[in-house]
């Protein structure tokens, strides 16, 4: 691992080493304490993680559509847990403990622009939100708000053949790129008026205010980057989920690279290093920025036309594989300790077949990330590719994020890495690993 920092080294500038980063943000899915078996999280193991954190996210809160008041997701759960998660600071008196609201869990089919609809609502009713959340986060003993708006998302790679490819950038030349949100300058500049009132009001109340990047949220679109960033205390960019196989159906890539790859016409932002350098391009500090990494997969269906050497782009996939039990509803995505237990340790083991391991490749380059695969059998099926972040290459990405000099990382999040131990018997790999690099 020591050779990871070293390559990291040569490729970064030598000025950027005078900062150390020196946050751990642990994003915690509430919903984990509803899981059964051995993927539900107890406070108990939650405690084991936070010697390491700096701050605790709890997520999610949900935003009610039409009043824009900030409301619990689960009111059974959260109306006993919020406070069994904050008296925590008496365990741990440094650290920090916010709500997330939004995320990916705040689904809401009947209204899924509602949070569009409240940068566009007038002064009056913004104040229901700010309200809202003032009220709930003082009464539960929260330090502060993250914000995890779900805002529309950029449009995913699409599939062409050589002459599609050609077509397309012919059409390009008339049409211009797909626009997803036609009064995104509008929203931009709602946005930055409503994080203002929110810190206006945080402020008197000695409440802390952070924001999330979602995945594949265009931050041109949103974000005025020299205007948002003194509202904040810290900024996390959750750089994974460039490809999933939801998004990307057809052809499976790495999940979260930290540079780019210049081939196959991929696309110069779906990296980690593109959304790093936006933000720093823009004047935001990089003391405020902390990196996102996944502590989960993203596992793509392989079929015959997949071939057999799961070099990426891997072509004829076939949307997501069978996900993990932990989130058993989420297609296509495992856990750390999923992952782990499917890994081959054999190098005799069985190639193919329902009950093959995968064979994971590591990346040599330690530019793009890991990946496993297991072909698909002469009848095309039981294919699996599959890509990842482990807790080396997790490492590895914590000295990217320190020798950019940011702030620290941000693990999404502790419910998904192996906080049991059923790997390695060491709990919470990711997270330790991380901290380790960071120093």
């Amino acid at each position: 691992m020591r050779f990871h920092l070293y390559y990291l080294l040569g490729l970064l500038s030598v000025t950027s080493l005078t900062q150390a980063a020196s946050n751990l943000i642990c994003y915690y899915d509430s919903a984990s304490y509803l899981r059964q078996g051995l993927a539900k999280m107890h406070t108990s193991d939650l405690e084991l993680a936070l010697q390491f954190c700096t701050h605790l996210v709890y997520g999610y809160a949900g935003l009610k559509a039409g009043t824009h008041e900030l409301f619990s997701l689960n009111v059974d759960l959260d109306m006993f847990h919020y406070k069994e998660i904050t008296v925590l600071h008496q365990k741990f008196p440094q650290l920090k403990i916010l709500l997330s609201v939004g995320g990916d869990h705040d689904v809401d089919t009947a209204h899924p622009n509602k949070y569009i609809e409240l940068l566009e609502a007038n002064r009056t009713d913004q104040q229901n939100f700010i309200d809202s959340s003032m009220i709930l986060l003082r009464r539960n003993g929260f330090d502060g708000l993250d914000l995890a708006f779900q805002l529309p998302r950029n449009k995913p790679r699409k599939v062409h053949g050589s002459i599609g490819t050609y077509w397309k950038s012919f059409k390009k030349l008339f049409t211009g790129d797909f626009i997803v949100d036609p009064l995104a300058e509008q929203h931009k500049s709602q946005f930055t008026d409503l994080v203002g009132n929110l810190r206006d009001a945080f402020r008197s109340a000695n409440l802390m205010l952070t924001l999330t990047v979602l995945p594949n949220v265009n931050s041109t679109w949103y974000f005025d980057v020299p205007k948002l960033h003194p509202q904040f205390d810290y900024i996390n960019l959750a750089a994974f989920d460039f490809h999933t196989p939801v998004r990307n159906p057809e052809e499976a890539d790495f999940s979260a690279p930290i540079f780019f790859q210049d081939e196959q016409n991929r696309l110069p932002h779906l990296n980690v290093d593109f959304q790093v350098n936006y933000w720093l391009q823009n004047h935001c500090p990089a003391q405020k920025l902390n990196l996102g990494i996944a502590s989960y997969g993203r596992a793509w269906k392989l079929t015959k036309g997949s071939g057999l050497s799961g070099l990426p782009i891997v072509q004829e996939t076939c949307g997501p594989a069978p996900g993990g039990v932990q989130i058993e509803s989420a297609e296509g995505l495992l856990s750390w300790p999923e992952i782990c237990s499917k890994l081959s340790q054999n190098s005799s083991a069985q190639y193919r077949g329902e009950w093959a391991p995968l064979r994971k490749v590591t990346d040599l380059t330690q530019k793009y990330g890991n990946y496993a695969l297991r072909p698909a059998n002469e009848n095309g099926d039981y294919g699996v590719w599959l890509s990842f972040d482990d807790p080396d290459f997790a490492g590895i990405k914590a000295g990217y994020a320190k020798f950019r000099g940011l702030g620290g990382i941000a693990v999404f999040d502790l419910s998904l890495d192996d906080f049991r131990g059923l790997c390695t018997s060491v709990k919470f790999p990711i997270v330790r690993s991380i901290k380790y690099f960071m120093g």
